[in-house]
């Protein structure tokens, strides 16, 4: 994560509140801060020690440099919806690393960036950055579709072919929504 999903994530009152928090935890092995890509700021990640004390995950995290910005958009796109959607609460998001968990890694099939229940509804949210294949990307749209109430894709305003596949989507499968990129930063 960046500084700035933990901070609002965590309810800080500014930036320099949750710097000071941040360094007090990396001093205790709890955190570490690394710089990944030029650019991109320093990401923070939970050490071994970090790991076993909040029980989450026994197992270090692959940073893979080819999906940083990816996944730097899902989380803001994931804090986006805690704050605007879901009135500050993380239990009603589900990542796609839980998803893949609760079926069991060996099983290689598609799982939305993460899934956000509100209302007793499922949504399946996508963080789509660039063009896949069409094939694939129309599959994923079509397995959304059969597995959630509904599909909420978000997009750089810049991918025109993206928003007009996702357009053309719409009158075969219902319940897709796109958001801007752009507008939820």
């Amino acid at each position: 994560m960046l500084g700035r999903h933990i901070k609002d994530l965590c309810n800080f009152k500014s930036v320099s509140a949750c710097d000071k928090r941040l360094k007090i935890l990396i001093e205790a092995d709890y955190l570490e801060r690394k710089k990944y890509l030029y650019g991109i700021p320093s990401l923070y990640t939970l050490t071994h020690k970090g790991r076993i004390l909040s029980g989450y995950n026994k197992r270090a995290e692959n940073i893979r440099i080819d999906k940083i910005h990816h996944d730097i958009c899902v989380l803001d796109t994931a804090v986006w919806f805690y704050e605007k959607v879901l009135n500050k609460s993380t239990e009603h998001i589900i990542t796609e690393r839980e998803l893949h968990s609760a079926d069991g890694f060996g099983i290689s099939k598609h799982y939305p960036d993460f899934v956000v229940e509100e209302n007793n509804k499922r949504f399946a949210v996508e963080i789509e950055m660039s063009l896949k294949e069409k094939r694939r990307f129309n599959k994923n749209i079509k397995d959304n579709y059969m597995n959630y109430d509904g599909q909420i894709w978000v997009v750089p305003k810049r991918e025109k072919k993206i928003i007009e596949i996702l357009n053309k989507s719409e009158k075969v499968y219902n319940g897709i929504r796109i958001y801007y990129l752009e507008e939820l930063k």
